[in-house]
């Protein structure tokens, strides 16, 4: 996601200009260490699944490796999970071949599609407190987040597949002549996909969900951060009867595992969430190879517009909720704070006592707000910048952690401009009383997404993607399953046709 760590923006220079960290005193980078300041509770979940899916079943890495995943909030090994390479992805891709072209999957009724899709539903939601629990362990967001918030939403997206499962459907299309034509949507086949280390459960659901609504087969590679709830989830996915090798799993890093299954001839699509730069990279590795088609969902740097006309406290918590959810581990969040020059000061003000009574924390005690952020910097606390310049990198780069930028604007026709000055076009906040305002500011800014007087709506329905640089494509909703389908026309002479 971040091209840069969080340490380079807060021990460095700004670029020009002087901006000011509220809320440090000498150094810019405040941290405690878990010993000392965080008394950890023990995460009531058991590891029970560490191996890759393959073909209906849990093996080895062909070469037996493993790799360790942490505990974000200690540093410490918390399992030791099967390292794939390129053989890996050969015999996932394999049996994902194999599902679909020979298996009952894609010739399933879609009906039965749907049923298979809604059972496992129910089963995540039988699971859901082991499944938070676990996503809290290896990540570190708050368990109350992923307990209340992401594991509803993940059987809420499936539940929404489900249903689209058997209404998917070509038209009759008029012609010119006698003819009668038609279109097929088609599955695609062999689906790729690489998914993220900060929602790992809900970027799983962005790319499995629609793509077995549509009845393709997939093979997956996890974070090499987080790979234990797949993992998990993948065994429901059994207990639901999806049929062996339509889901296939593959745990590993990037330039191993990834680059084999972004350039691997037998996959027919691949879909990736994560860096800019890396997206580069997995679209030219499509294009070297068999020319499949690329969905990816990239940075952002969106900026989020506060009026001269808000409520200035909603304002505050509505920014502060827009850069900080999932310690700032997000790609639309709210990371450019433009505020209006009349209520600026006040603004600022309020921003920072918000920040300071941000509880950090153990992210399974209840009450916390931000747990550890996802590498080795562990707890961070949050930092705001005022009088910040737009040629600054922490106006231009994706910092990915909890650091607000806070900038002044004049004009609306300003701020549009200096909104739209970036490589990114992922999102956009604006928080106004004025409809009219409102009205102006979703048309003129470049963004997939604008949140007014709301930020992270994420219902299963809205689609989501990126202007730019943010990505090519958009995830949920219907316009996702175009992702996973093709379309073919069939043509048919009519004799003797009684009408046209």
């Amino acid at each position: 996601m971040a091209a840069r760590r969080l340490s380079f923006f807060l021990s460095r220079s700004l670029s020009s200009g002087s901006a000011s960290n509220l809320l440090s005193q000498g150094r810019s980078v405040s941290r405690f260490t878990t010993a000392a300041a965080i008394e950890l509770i023990t995460p009531p979940v058991q590891i029970q699944y560490t191996k890759h899916l393959i073909n209906g079943q849990f093996v080895d890495a062909a070469s037996g490796k493993t790799f360790p995943t942490y505990d974000p909030r200690t540093g410490e090994v918390i399992a030791h999970v099967a390292e794939g390479d390129a053989e890996d992805i050969n015999r996932a891709v394999a049996a994902a071949r194999k599902a679909f072209d020979e298996g009952p999957w894609p010739k399933m009724s879609a009906y039965e599609r749907s049923r298979i899709l809604l059972r496992f539903a129910d089963l995540v939601e039988k699971h859901s407190e082991e499944l938070a629990a676990l996503e809290t362990w290896n990540n570190g967001k708050p368990y109350e987040q992923a307990a209340h918030a992401e594991l509803p939403m993940l059987a809420r997206l499936f539940y929404y597949y489900a249903g689209w499962a058997d209404k998917i459907h070509g038209l009759t299309v008029p012609a010119d002549g006698p003819y009668h034509v038609q279109t097929l949507h088609e599955p695609i086949g062999v689906a790729g996909q690489i998914i993220p280390w900060n929602f790992p459960l809900l970027m799983f659901a962005w790319k499995v969900g629609p793509a077995l609504a549509c009845g393709n087969t997939i093979v997956l590679k996890t974070a090499e951060q987080t790979p234990l709830t797949a993992l998990y989830v993948a065994k429901l996915f059994q207990e639901a009867g999806l049929p062996p090798g339509v889901l296939n799993i593959v745990s590993g890093y990037g330039p191993t595992a990834g680059a084999a299954l972004a350039s691997h001839m037998d996959v027919d699509k691949i879909a990736f969430t994560g860096s800019t730069d890396t997206g580069k990279i997995i679209l030219e590795l499509a294009a070297k190879s068999n020319l499949k088609p690329v969905t990816l969902e990239l940075g952002g740097k969106s900026p989020f517009i506060i009026c001269e006309d808000a409520d200035i406290d909603k304002a505050v918590e509505l920014a502060h909720f827009a850069l900080f959810f999932n310690q700032g581990q997000c790609c639309c969040a709210g990371s450019r704070t433009f505020v209006h020059e009349r209520v600026y000061d006040e603004f600022l003000e309020k921003a920072k006592a918000r920040a300071l009574k941000r509880t950090v924390g153990d992210p399974f005690k209840k009450g916390v707000e931000q747990g550890p952020q996802i590498d080795s910097e562990q707890f961070q606390k949050p930092t705001v910048f005022s009088n910040v310049q737009d040629d600054m990198l922490i106006a231009q780069d994706e910092i990915f952690g909890p650091v607000q930028s806070i900038l002044k604007f004049k004009e609306l026709d300003e701020v549009v401009r200096r909104a739209n000055s970036t490589r990114y076009g992922l999102a956009a906040g604006v928080f106004t009383r004025s409809v009219d305002t409102a009205n102006t500011l979703t048309r003129a800014l470049r963004a997939g997404t604008v949140w007014v007087n709301c930020f992270d709506v994420f219902d299963a329905a809205i689609p989501f993607g990126g202007y730019k640089m943010s990505g090519i494509g958009r995830e949920k909703g219907i316009y996702s399953l175009h992702n996973y389908l093709q379309v073919k026309a069939v043509v048919t002479p009519l004799k003797n046709a009684a009408w046209l």
